[in-house]
Formats: C-alpha cells, structure tokens, sequence
C-alpha cells in the first residue's frame, strides 16, 4: 500500500475531474462558454509534460556523473512519457481553438513554440536512436537535453509573451483573473493538475520498468 496510494490518489483524482468537470457548473464567460471545462485537461497536461521534462534533466544530469545506465534509462523514459503529454496537451489545444478561435490551427504563437518545443524532443530520442555505442549515446544526448530543457522553457514562456497572441497571458491578451476560476472551478481545476501529473509519473515508472526489463533480457 505504501508504493501505490499515489496510484490510487492519481486515477481517483482523474476520475474526479472527469466526472466533475463535465457535471458542475463553471462561469458563463463571453466566447468560451462551455469549452472553459477543456481548462481541466488541456492545462494539466502541459504541467504533466513539464513535470516528466523537469525529471528527464534531472538524471541527464546525474548520469553525466554517475555513468549510470539505469540514470540514462529514467531520462529517456520520462521524455518519452512527457512527449505523449505535450501531444495531448497539443490536441486538447487545437480542439479548445477550434471552438473559441475558429479553427484547429491557426498559426499562433503559443500553438507554433508549443510545437518547436515537442519538437526538440522528438530530436532528443532520434538522436539517441542514431548512436549506437551506449556511453556515448548516454553523454550526449545528456547533454542535449540539459539544452533542450531551457530551451522549452523559453520557447513555452517567454517566447509567446514578446508577440501578439489570441492565447490568453500571451501578448496583450489576459489570461484567467481570479473572478474567472472561480472557486467552482478551482475545486476541479486543482486536483486535475495533481492527479494528471501523478498518472504521468505512473506512465514514466512503467516504461521505465520495461525498458530495465528489456535492457537485462539483451544482456543476458
């Protein structure tokens, strides 16, 4: 029970927003309407991704000390669980602008830098995948993503600020005041930002254990 309450505090808590996120009621806010419910998805998700990045730099940086197989594992792994976050996170957002701007894509800032930082990730693993000897296939993808982890950062955060956007907090355009999410949605909002970035760890210690479990069947 010690190793898996977060487990079931994770799928309780997603449970929760599915069923309380589509049921209770959320303020009637010109142009979102209903869509303002996507709030407990789509945001989650990118705290979800940046979580699972923030973890992946993390043992790139210990594996350049450590030499570590095992830390080299738990950084890809968790790029490649925060990858199927950020794509969610970039599906629930072009859904939400279908409704609220017109259409699925339409170039904005948020959406284009979104998609570089994927990107960069997605140029993470096709770079490990183009070596083959293992401890330099280790060092230098650490030390690709110790750059590619700030890069996101500003491309996600700073990059859209400095531009014209329809994304709200971005541009000139504001985002969610504090009459906005209101406490309705807070009592939603909050616990899908926990619960989603626990199921996201849960994904990362999967992969993780099969990926370990492939690596010793190849050894042996």
């Amino acid at each position: 029970m010690n190793k898996t309450w977060w487990k079931i505090l994770g799928s309780v808590l997603v449970i929760y927003t599915a069923i309380a996120g589509l049921l209770l009621g959320v303020p009637h806010l010109p142009i979102l309407n209903e869509t303002i419910r996507n709030l407990y998805f789509h945001v989650p998700m990118w705290f979800a991704m940046i979580v699972l990045f923030s973890i992946s730099v993390f043992y790139s940086i210990k594996s350049l000390s450590t030499k570590s197989e095992i830390d080299d594992i738990k950084a890809v792994e968790s790029v490649n669980a925060g990858i199927v976050f950020g794509i969610l996170g970039l599906v629930t957002g072009a859904i939400w602008a279908k409704y609220t701007w017109g259409q699925f894509w339409s170039f904005d800032p948020k959406q284009n830098f979104a998609a570089i930082s994927i990107l960069l990730y997605f140029a993470y693993l096709i770079l490990r995948n183009a070596i083959d000897e293992e401890q330099k296939r280790a060092k230098i993808s650490a030390i690709y993503n110790i750059f590619a982890f700030p890069m996101m950062v500003v491309l996600l955060f700073v990059l859209p600020r400095l531009k014209d956007s329809l994304h709200p907090g971005n541009g000139g355009n504001p985002g969610f005041n504090s009459y906005d999410l209101d406490s309705r949605m807070r009592m939603v909002f909050y616990p899908a930002c926990l619960g989603w970035i626990l199921i996201g760890y849960w994904v990362y210690t999967i992969r993780f254990r099969l990926r370990s479990l492939e690596n010793k069947q190849q050894h042996n």
